[in-house]
């Protein structure tokens, strides 16, 4: 099974280079909040799939929850090392995710922003 990595960014730069050097040099899969995915198909020509697709789940409260699911974070909290949460991922049909790649919004001024 190829690697999976899960890549939502709020500051998306270098990301293009990034995400092509993941797929491209080291196989991955790539997991993507909407905006990046958006991104990386359109300026990279990636192939990549919206986390609303591998949750079946769409973003909800303008974008705010994206990624709190529990085809992600079984993805990542899972302990390879134990073969229960190896057999739970597999019952529910949850891909592993070996790597997260996240920056998040400017806090301080989204929050002073009063139409945000």
């Amino acid at each position: 099974m190829a690697p999976t990595a899960l890549l939502s960014v709020f500051d998306k730069t270098g990301l293009a280079h990034l995400a092509t050097t993941l797929q491209q040099r080291h196989g991955f899969q790539l997991v993507c909040s909407g905006g990046t995915a958006q991104l990386l198909r359109e300026e990279a020509g990636l192939t990549v799939t919206a986390v609303a697709d591998h949750t079946g789940a769409p973003e909800l409260l303008n974008g705010r929850v994206k990624t709190l699911h529990p085809h992600i974070h079984g993805g990542i909290l899972a302990d390879r090392h134990k073969p229960e949460h190896l057999e739970d991922l597999q019952r529910q049909g949850i891909p592993p995710i070996d790597l997260v790649v996240v920056n998040l919004y400017p806090f301080e001024s989204t929050v002073a922003d009063a139409t945000v």
